[in-house]
């Protein structure tokens, strides 16, 4: 039974909700203390100290009203001092004690004494603390006391009234009272004060009173003397404090000289302490920037760059890119950067060009007041650039990613240009305007760097600002050529608005590519439609150009900035038939010809399969024949004229007649997307995978599984070269190296193997995203052991990508950070000298040093071209070493430009993105390439030709089929570099040049065959066939070049690679078609011919 003592009562009447809602007051009756808060702040004391002390602005209004009345005070005393009669006591001590005072003035000085007595003594009693002798002994309570209280005594004894007070004192408490007025004033309004304008105050009000302290008191003293004027007392103030000293003026008595000796002893004291404050100061806003001024933000625009450390590389580009422009030329860059000035950044600063347009800005963007000072709420921009020297890459993006939002949140308005450096991170920032992932470009370049030589060479030399007059004064012809076409770009205009492109309006995109081409040098490459905000590169020959589209088209400079001069037709056939020396010189515009609707016209033209993309040139025509014509590029698409096949078509594609082992292959593979993406963001692009994903355990090459027993690339037995890519760790942006060499639009025959040479294992994410991809495979090794490299397939590979390792991005001399990956590949490039190597370093520098050999001439002649380019102020000073122009070698810092181009051409980033595979817009294009090629009958034939012409001796972007030690390229490099470094002398003994060279030629010959059986010996020892390894294959004297829209009557040779981007197969795919396959045999043909030349 429960106790009912234990049981809780029932509340009572008045605590019940129910008794509350229906009125029951009896609650109110009940015992409860009713507690007050602030007690002590309702007495007197506390009401008056709120309103003197603590109140911001009922004080600021106090400060102002004692400083007001000590100003008053003083101009009293000056009005006293000129009407004062001082002949009346001349030269005697009284004129010195007393003075003339009228009764109103005396009335004025008595009132305003008063006043300021009872509210010194008002605050001193509400500032009390305990302590009287610390309220008292204040020299400005002092003061106040030695001013005030004599005029007090007067009231009471009259013959007191013309007793001298020396009133002028008061305007060291005017200064006290303006000192506490400032502090009052920044906290009545909320702002953070300038601690350098409180210094100048202080100190300028300092040097005012000690003035104004001798003045008067000078005069005051020679009442009994020369009986000086206020302003004679003023003359000789200024000439002694400024050491000048004429002497006119001179003090009589020997009071008024101790109160110059004293007054000159005072500000020798106080004087320097003020000036060494001001310049302590000075020298703290020097290295804190100061702030961008209000005013300035207003009526000048600005952009704002925020950095976490600021390199003198990394300033240079962004300043020379950004004022490359001449619309930017007016505009002002803040940098924001939370670490001190750099030595050689503060030097770059002090040059006048800079100094005038550049702010730097100590602070950081997680600060609103930073924020503040920086002006980013009046900004035009704001570039918020990443760390890559940083260890931890990861890091650094999270740094760039409070940065972008710290910006975002403070100024919403302002256009946002991130840089990021790991692709998984680049979802943080989608919101910005422009955003550019570092390893997405570097590794889709890389990529495409294997199947079209030299991308990297050609996206860098577009996106930087140049106006082709590098290397114009070179005696070389194609220094002349390479500097004058690397100052072409993209540019956009309006079709109505543009004289290129108005009279191809409802045209075909082939036509207008062509023909505009053809008349006025201008490379159309795409279109935006008004209604729609993707780029369309090369839509094909069905896309018919409007009035309305936005064109995209590379030239030297825009259309805006062009003059047009018309030729007479008949004048320009004339000089082009008279300057074409054989099949071997193909006009750039026939090429063209053959990317329309018709191709070139060529007798005895036929599809040949061949290895790889080629273009095969026909045997030359009789002298009596003529030479055969261009067909003219269609208006409009029309099927019947389309022809099966054209010189530039991919006959290696496998949809084309495919043969019963090519249908076999081809059913192991399908073409779709990928179905796991190792990162948030990734672009899906269409590309050939597996039906089925592979086993984790047969990705690793160099281990056999139960599903095979291969443990090495030869075992494979792979139909074509494998390209092997050496990085550190296997992050997500190497998902984009994989992605366009596995796109759709690649030919299934010419997939090479991708081998990935790892120094740490992958992750299980990251071999879940590429297990769909064929022929994908990863090895655990590093580049620097030659037993990894033979394993991986060294001896028969396509290209060696080398990557710059995280680890070594960072080291305590900038430059040294690619020390380990330049010996590396310095060491590859001697064990496998035909092997194509491409690398990846963290500074542009560096290039110099690849493919280092410092006796070589030509190298060394190249390199004092380099400095003069840069004495010039060339961006582009490294163009010209060889590694570089070839596309051997490239540094993703030279793509920090791409983000710095898209505030004046936002349409780069995007661009950029189509050309690398990197973004696939339904109905755009791809880039891709094909080389020249001519059987060894005809190339006999040509070489003649090529020897009686002596500047067709370079081969643009193409490597030389000459393989003797001297070929007529680098015999004539060779005298330029005599010419240039004048060391050799003119009349010299051949006979001796020629022992010479043929010493060194014999030495390098033998070191090669040393390094020959090395490598040998270790395949031996690894049981691999050494019938791979030629020794002697060296590639080591080829000279490649970019030509970037090169003049349409520039002559093709033999072995060039031309850059194409054609038009997307898919967007020809009928409708009704049955299957993709049957659509792909349909449309090959006329696909191929649907290209535009970059």
């Amino acid at each position: 039974m429960v106790d009912l003592d234990s049981e809780v009562p029932p509340l009572p009447p008045r605590y019940r909700f129910r008794d509350l809602l229906l009125g029951d007051q009896g609650w109110q009756n009940d015992d409860r203390v009713q507690v007050e808060f602030y007690v002590n702040e309702n007495t007197f004391k506390e009401r008056l100290k709120l309103f003197f002390i603590k109140n911001q602005r009922s004080s600021l209004r106090i400060r102002l009203f004692n400083f007001s009345l000590k100003l008053l005070s003083c101009m009293l005393y000056i009005v006293r001092v000129l009407l004062d009669n001082s002949n009346k006591n001349k030269g005697t001590w009284s004129s010195i004690i007393w003075v003339e005072r009228s009764l109103p003035l005396w009335g004025l000085q008595v009132t305003v004494a008063l006043i300021s007595l009872l509210e010194t003594i008002l605050l001193s009693y509400l500032s009390y603390k305990g302590n009287i002798w610390e309220q008292i002994l204040r020299i400005p309570f002092i003061l106040e006391i030695i001013n005030t209280v004599p005029f007090i005594i007067t009231i009471f004894w009259p013959p007191l009234r013309d007793l001298f007070v020396p009133v002028f004192l008061n305007c060291w408490l005017a200064k006290h009272a303006l000192e506490n007025m400032i502090n009052d004033l920044h906290r009545a309004i909320q702002r953070t004060q300038s601690a350098m304008f409180n210094q100048v105050l202080i100190l300028i009000s300092t040097l005012l009173c000690l003035i104004f302290t001798c003045i008067c008191g000078i005069q005051h003293l020679e009442r009994a003397g020369n009986n000086l004027t206020l302003f004679d007392s003023l003359y000789f103030c200024i000439v002694t404090f400024s050491t000048v000293g004429f002497g006119d003026v001179t003090p009589q008595i020997w009071q008024s000289k101790l109160l110059v000796v004293i007054m000159i002893c005072v500000a020798l004291v106080v004087l320097p302490i003020q000036f060494e404050q001001l310049a302590y100061l000075w020298m703290e806003r020097q290295k804190s920037g100061g702030n961008y001024s209000r005013h300035r933000a207003q009526t000048e625009k600005h952009v704002v760059l925020c950095v976490s450390s600021l390199k003198i590389d990394l300033l240079m580009d962004f300043l020379n890119e950004f004022y490359a422009h001449p619309r930017l030329q007016d505009y002002y860059v803040v940098i924001l950067c939370p670490t001190e000035m750099d030595v050689q950044v503060r030097r770059v600063l002090q040059i006048p060009m800079w100094s005038q347009r550049v702010i730097y800005l100590q602070g950081s963007a997680l600060k609103d007041q930073d924020l503040l000072r920086a002006k980013m709420d009046d900004a035009e921009a704001c570039f918020i650039l990443s760390s890559r020297c940083e260890v931890d890459r990861t890091a650094a993006d999270h740094q760039t990613i409070l940065r972008a939002w710290a910006v975002k949140d403070f100024a919403p308005n302002c256009p946002l240009y991130v840089q990021i450096l790991k692709p998984e991170n680049k979802f943080h920032v989608k919101f910005a305007d422009h955003v550019v992932c570092e390893e997405e470009f570097k590794y889709a370049m890389l990529a495409l760097n294997c199947i079209c030589p030299a991308t990297s060479t050609l996206i860098t030399l577009l996106v930087h600002t140049s106006r082709g007059q590098e290397g114009q004064q070179s005696p070389e012809q194609w220094q002349k050529m390479y500097g004058r076409c690397s100052g072409n770009e993209v540019y956009h205009i309006k079709m109505e608005e543009s004289l290129f492109f108005a009279e191809y309006e409802r045209k075909s995109f082939t036509y207008a590519s062509f023909h505009a081409h053809k008349k006025f040098g201008v490379c159309l490459i795409g279109v935006k439609r008004e209604d729609n905000k993707n780029i369309l590169l090369n839509p094909g020959p069905r896309y018919i150009m409007s009035s309305t589209d936005t064109c995209f088209y590379i030239h030297v400079t825009k259309e805006e900035n062009s003059a047009f001069k018309q030729h007479e037709q008949l004048e320009k056939l004339r000089k082009y038939k008279s300057s074409y020396h054989g099949p071997s010189r193909l006009p750039v515009h026939s090429i063209i010809a053959s990317m329309g609707t018709v191709a070139i016209d060529l007798q005895d033209a036929s599809c040949h399969s061949t290895s790889g993309a080629n273009l095969t040139l026909p045997s030359e025509v009789s002298k009596e024949g003529r030479r055969p014509s261009i067909a003219p590029v269609l208006e409009l698409a029309d099927n019947a004229n389309i022809q099966p096949c054209d010189l530039l078509s991919d006959q290696s594609e496998d949809e084309t007649n495919p043969s019963d082992d090519e249908c076999s292959d081809a059913k192991e593979y399908t073409k779709g997307y990928p179905p796991n993406s190792p990162y948030i963001g990734s672009s899906p692009t269409f590309c050939h995978l597996l039906p089925e994903k592979v086993p984790f355990c047969c990705l690793r090459l160099d281990k056999g599984c139960q599903h095979n027993y291969y443990e090495d690339a030869k075992a494979y037995g792979f139909k074509n070269k494998v390209i092997i890519v050496a990085a550190e760790t296997a992050g997500n942006g190497l998902y984009n190296f994989i992605v366009p060499l596995r796109a759709y639009y690649r030919p299934k025959k010419e997939l090479n193997p991708i081998i990935l040479l790892l120094d740490n294992p992958p992750d299980m994410h990251f071999l879940d995203a590429i297990c769909w991809f064929p022929m994908v495979y990863y090895m655990v090794g590093c580049i620097d052991n030659l037993d990894d490299l033979l394993k991986c397939g060294v001896t028969f590979a396509a290209n060696m990508v080398v990557v710059d390792k995280e680890s070594t991005m960072s080291a305590e001399e900038d430059y040294m950070a690619d020390a380990k990956t330049i010996v590396n590949v310095q060491t590859l490039f001697r064990l496998f000298s035909s092997l194509s190597i491409i690398t990846e370093l963290t500074h542009p520098a560096n290039m110099r040093f690849m493919q280092f050999r410092a006796k070589d001439c030509y190298s060394l002649a190249l390199s004092k071209l380099e400095k003069k380019e840069r004495e010039r102020g060339s961006n582009l000073a490294f163009m010209f070493r060889l590694p570089f122009a070839a596309g051997r070698v490239f540094s993703i810092s030279m793509l920090d430009t791409l983000l710095y181009q898209s505030f004046v051409k936002d349409y780069m980033i995007s661009i950029t993105r189509l050309l690398l595979g990197l973004d696939t817009t339904p109905g755009s294009g791809f880039l891709c390439s094909s080389q020249i090629s001519i059987s060894v009958e005809e190339w006999e034939d040509t070489k003649e030709i090529k020897e009686t012409s002596s500047n067709r001796n370079n081969h643009r972007n193409s490597t030389s089929s000459d393989q003797s030690d001297h070929p007529l390229l680098r015999r004539k490099s060779m005298q330029w570099a005599r010419r240039l470094s004048r060391k050799v002398p003119r009349h010299s003994n051949k006979t001796a040049e020629r022992i010479s060279q043929q010493r060194m030629t014999l030495c390098r010959r033998s070191e090669r065959q040393e390094l020959a059986e090395l490598v040998k010996n270790r395949m031996k020892h690894l049981g691999l066939s050494t019938a791979g390894y030629d020794e002697m294959n060296d590639h080591q004297n080829t000279l490649s070049y970019i030509l970037i829209n090169p003049s349409p009557d520039t002559r093709l040779e033999l072995n060039d690679v031309v850059y194409l981007i054609r038009p997307d197969p898919l967007s020809y795919v009928p409708a009704n078609a049955s299957s993709r396959k049957s659509s792909f045999c349909n449309t090959t043909g006329q696909d191929s011919r649907d290209d535009t030349q970059l």
